[in-house]
């Protein structure tokens, strides 16, 4: 498996619920592709350099995941499908860093 990393940005008028259930949601998508969840880092609302579909702020969550090219297909799909969504970044992680935050954080 690869490690990957994802940013969603959420529409920052929704419900932190809301956000809540749809991160829920995705993180499920990674598990049932063969994929494991790692890190949630929740960056709150942040203020974007222009405008986005006519908003000026989101709200941004970044979380790490081990998966298959498929994982990241699916999730890339289900993602692009949410309607709370603004935007969202998948990255591949070189495999040297994805060791050493494996190592950092036990």
């Amino acid at each position: 498996m690869r490690p990957y990393e994802v940013v969603v940005i959420f529409e920052s008028s929704t419900d932190a619920q809301l956000i809540q259930t749809e991160l829920d949601r995705f993180l499920e998508v990674i598990r049932a592709n063969e994929g494991t969840v790692g890190a949630i880092d929740r960056w709150g609302r942040r203020p974007f350099a222009y405008e986005v579909n006519h908003k000026r702020e989101g709200y941004y969550v970044l979380v790490g995941f081990a998966g298959t090219p498929a994982t990241v297909d699916e999730l890339g799909r289900q993602l692009g499908l949410a309607d709370v969504v603004l935007r969202h970044k998948v990255i591949r992680l070189p495999e040297k860093h994805a060791s050493a935050t494996a190592a950092a954080s036990n």
